[in-house]
């Protein structure tokens, strides 16, 4: 099992003071950022239950694109839970299953099932 990384971006003096500056004068700006943040803090550190706080610290927000990601969001709010909870990762089943298609994509038209099933198994 991996850890996922926590990026880190470090500004210039004169950058941080801009964005401070930009923060400050943009209230919108601000409040979209900090929920930026909290909602990647809470996927980084395996804390889904805290997604209903934080969702409904966005609605409380005049944030018309948050509100449609946490409409979103509550679609399948179980899925979304649980995948903000639990360290596993469905990455490599996604690189397998890209990786098929490509090869179902390069044989289109000239390809059964049986030749894909060969360079699915044996490689290329």
């Amino acid at each position: 099992m991996r850890r996922r990384r926590r990026a880190v971006v470090i500004l210039a003096a004169a950058d941080a003071a801009e964005l401070k500056e930009i923060r400050t004068l943009c209230p919108h700006l601000d409040a979209a950022a900090r929920h930026v943040h909290d909602l990647a803090e809470m996927l980084h550190d395996l804390r889904g239950d805290q997604l209903p706080d934080w969702m409904e610290r966005v609605l409380a927000d005049d944030l018309p694109a948050l509100h449609s990601l946490v409409s979103g969001l509550r679609r399948d709010f179980d899925a979304v839970t649980a995948g903000l909870s639990t360290p596993w990762s469905s990455g490599q089943g996604e690189s397998h299953l890209t990786r098929v298609k490509l090869i179902k994509h390069m044989g289109y038209g000239r390809a059964n099932l049986d030749r894909l099933r060969q360079r699915i198994l044996l490689g290329p």
